[in-house]
């Protein structure tokens, strides 16, 4: 049985037996894994604190391709989050970004930009403490690879192009807010708009439309800075949960921290 090695990010784990941890990675090289840590949970364990939530580590591991587990041999920390840990609001950020990840990635499939994704977003939550914003970020590039992401400049039942909101919209010209329902893909403009949908304000859009186009730490040094809402995250968190066909369970405990 060949040894494997890769980057990895520990997305979650969960007890198994007597003294084992069941380990939920993202790996740079072989997608998301889930493996057996023998011995992880014993107070003397070689795998110390490399096994917390969203460490960035260097992993050595067991595969065969009739098992459904890897088994996880050795460890080797990279870079530590556990002081962003020390920050409720960020704990609990990284908590739905890991479980977001756990939950979207397919296993056993590569997913280098989700791994870069992932490791941007928390690095980025450290540099800037800017929860909400790192949330934002992570929601619609999380999304957008994921390639549900509708076409945030055009209506999808009529074609017509809205406007831009700031900062990329003319003076002379009110930005037009967008509407949207699961029932129904994409985003729909006010002619178009039927019952039951909710809107998506032009400040929103823009901001959306800012994560994609610069990293996180530009976003948040830049005075002009996009502001997540609440109408924000509750729309592309909402449209994950579609997706993935399930609640969230991080998701009410950051939406109480408000």
């Amino acid at each position: 049985m060949p040894l494997h090695d890769s980057e990895a990010i520990v997305l979650r784990t969960y007890p198994l037996g007597d003294a084992d941890r069941l380990v939920s990675v993202l790996t740079r090289t072989d997608g998301r894994l889930r493996g057996v840590a023998q011995g992880a949970r014993r107070p003397k364990s070689r795998f110390g604190a490399a096994l917390e939530p969203l460490t960035y580590l260097r992993l050595w591991f067991y595969q065969t391709e009739t098992r459904d587990l890897v088994r996880i041999r050795q460890c080797e920390i990279l870079e530590s989050f556990l002081d962003v840990h020390s920050d409720y609001r960020s704990s609990l950020v990284m908590s739905l970004a890991a479980e977001i990840t756990d939950a979207v990635i397919p296993e056993r499939e590569p997913q280098d930009a989700a791994f870069r994704l992932l490791l941007h977003v928390v690095r980025g939550l450290r540099q800037t403490h800017q929860a909400s914003l790192a949330l934002g970020y992570f929601l619609v590039w999380t999304i957008r690879l994921a390639g549900w992401l509708p076409d945030l400049d055009r209506c999808s039942s009529c074609g017509r192009p809205v406007i831009p909101g700031p900062p990329f919209a003319a003076s002379s010209v009110s930005p037009e807010p967008m509407y949207w329902s699961l029932s129904q893909p994409g985003l729909c403009c006010s002619q178009c708009r039927r019952p039951g949908m909710h809107e998506l304000t032009a400040d929103t859009l823009a901001a959306a439309r800012r994560m994609l186009s610069a990293p996180l730490y530009q976003l948040a040094s830049d005075a002009n800075s996009p502001r997540v809402s609440p109408e924000f995250e509750a729309y592309f968190l909402d449209m994950i949960e579609h997706h993935i066909e399930r609640r969230l369970a991080s998701r009410r405990l950051y939406e109480e921290s408000r």
